[in-house]
């Protein structure tokens, strides 16, 4: 079902591409001359040298944006040129014809003023008409830049929805190699841990088996706690026991080094005559008994 799905959409794909190659704008076929379909002569018939202009032929063979706007300035200029050429031509044949006339035409001032009037509103409705003309062709311009925008867009997403479905194969044969992969890592670990293999009654009784471990193990972790306090508190007394200890043994070193020192420069804290007649005492008591 979805390889069919796949075929008919790269069929479609297939087909528009077909259809937008056929008709696509090309730069060529805009430059070629309106009277060509009519007399007959291609672009590939005419030659470089039967143009009417000094334009560069590279242009002409070759056309782009800027070689096209190249030749309308050429154009524009050229035909500026003729019409002054013709007006000019035009005002001499008028001007001799009315010296040479029989009998000769001859302006008034006030006809030159009704002809000044009536051409100064000849001026403005061609002004006017250069300002329509001038705004239709900047909204030709802008209509003509989205559509090659637009029309650039929708070549660059054909291309996509054409590379679409290798992508698609590709991601499907990646997914089948996961697949197979968790499937054979699943019967890897089922075979290396038979506990995982176990039917339901078998794996609630080792659930429950596990549950009274878990129980145990918490009873002796409670009494392992308890006897840690006690043991604790013990060791609490110890050490206060100990630093007594500690204590009192400092003071009786620190009383010996003190004894040690005197009886070294001759001092006499009185122990030893203390010792003595303790010892005589004792000598004196034993002869009486």
């Amino acid at each position: 079902m979805g390889d069919t799905a796949y075929s008919d959409a790269l069929e479609q794909i297939r087909s528009l591409d077909k259809d937008m190659r056929e008709d696509t704008l090309a730069i060529v076929r805009i430059s070629e001359p309106i009277g060509s379909a009519s007399d007959g002569n291609t672009t590939a018939d005419r030659s470089p040298s039967k143009r009417a202009s000094d334009v560069s032929t590279d242009a002409y063979d070759n056309p782009t944006p800027a070689s096209l706007e190249a030749d309308l300035t050429h154009y524009k200029e050229l035909f500026s040129k003729l019409r002054f050429s013709y007006l000019e031509q035009v005002t001499k044949e008028k001007f001799l014809r009315a010296i040479v006339g029989d009998p000769p035409l001859v302006v008034a001032h006030s006809d030159n003023v009704e002809l000044e009037a009536e051409l100064a509103q000849v001026k403005e409705e061609l002004q006017r008409r250069k300002e329509e003309v001038r705004m239709s062709v900047e909204e030709m311009e802008k209509m003509g830049r989205d559509l090659a925008k637009r029309y650039e867009n929708v070549q660059l997403q054909t291309t996509q929805l054409s590379e679409l479905p290798s992508s698609i194969a590709n991601l499907e044969a990646t997914i089948a190699k996961l697949r197979a992969a968790q499937s054979s890592q699943l019967h890897e670990r089922s075979s290396s841990s038979p506990s995982q293999n176990l039917p339901l009654e078998a794996t609630l009784r080792l659930l429950a088996d596990k549950d009274a471990e878990l129980t145990s193990i918490k009873r002796t972790l409670a009494s392992a706690e308890t006897a840690l306090v006690r043991k604790t508190g013990e060791a609490e007394a110890l050490e206060r026991e100990l630093a007594a200890l500690e204590k009192k043994r400092n003071e009786v070193v620190a009383q010996a080094k003190e004894a040690q020192r005197r009886k070294l420069q001759g001092e006499s804290d009185g122990l030893e005559e203390m010792g003595r007649w303790y010892a005589g005492a004792e000598q004196i008591l034993k002869g009486l008994v």
